[in-house]
């Protein structure tokens, strides 16, 4: 019988960072909330969320990587909103965004969690960020518990 490991959801031990974009903030404050009430719903208390405000999607990726390598956190919550506008700039920081992310959870080895929206547009946006299609905030969170007790688990198999 094949072995399965799977993180649990338990987060009463784990230290949590998000880095936010201040950029489109109508939206990511929304994002910001739903993630911190999905934490507190899973046990990981306030004192071990450590929140990294930057100025757009962007830079987020930066400040996770420096979050990831400076200080005692068990994951990383990325968290903004990229939405279309009428020049190729969303294609660009949408692509930029997405490969610095997953490149900051390569290069550290601590889950990276991407839990950045990119939209057509503001309403498909706040539809995200706690509207009719619930709160990618809180889904990154949630995401973000499992990945790293499941980094844990795989690295107690490992030891």
């Amino acid at each position: 019988m094949a072995t399965e490991i799977r993180g649990s959801l338990d987060g009463a031990d784990l230290r949590v960072g998000i880095v936010v974009a201040r950029y489109n903030e109508f939206v990511t404050s929304q994002l910001l909330e739903g993630a911190k009430a999905a934490l507190a719903q899973h046990g990981v208390t306030e004192t071990n969320i450590t929140v990294v405000s930057v100025p757009g999607s962007f830079e987020v990726s930066f400040a996770a990587k420096k979050l990831s390598e400076s200080s005692d956190v068990d994951v990383v919550i990325c968290l903004g909103a990229v939405i279309r506008g009428e020049t190729d700039h969303y294609e660009h920081i949408a692509r930029a965004t997405a490969e610095g992310v997953r490149e900051v959870g390569l290069s550290t080895g601590k889950p990276t969690v991407f839990g950045i929206l990119t939209t057509e547009n503001a309403q498909q946006a706040l539809d995200r960020a706690g509207g009719k299609s619930g709160n990618h905030g809180h889904g990154a969170a949630v995401t973000a518990i499992e990945m790293a007790n499941l980094c844990r688990s795989l690295n107690n198999e490992s030891a």
